[in-house]
């Protein structure tokens, strides 16, 4: 899927009803800069610890800058069988929401 899937009032009501897990898919670095209230860095090249640190029972909205490696994270999760993973693209979508 090409694209952002979830906007951010979605993910702020996903976030607020629901439990979702908010994802920060960049590097250590990027997320020690600044990250999103609550958000849980599992950078893109880490991706395969999910299972270890993700639950597939709650929904999973990730975000990064421009939202590249948002769009190869949700594939990979969705190979490993995550289902509920939601396509925030840049965390300054969720900023810019009213």
């Amino acid at each position: 899927m090409f694209g952002f899937n979830i906007s951010c009032e979605e993910a702020k009501k996903m976030l607020e009803e629901e439990s979702a897990q908010l994802v920060d898919v960049r590097s250590p670095s990027e997320f020690a800069q600044g990250a999103l209230p609550n958000a849980i860095n599992l950078p893109l090249n880490s991706i395969n610890q999910a299972d270890t640190i993700l639950a597939k029972d709650k929904p999973i909205i990730l975000y990064c800058v421009t939202g590249t490696r948002t769009r190869m994270a949700k594939i990979q999760l969705n190979n490993f069988g995550f289902d509920n993973v939601h396509d925030l693209g840049s965390f300054q979508n969720y900023l810019r929401c009213h």
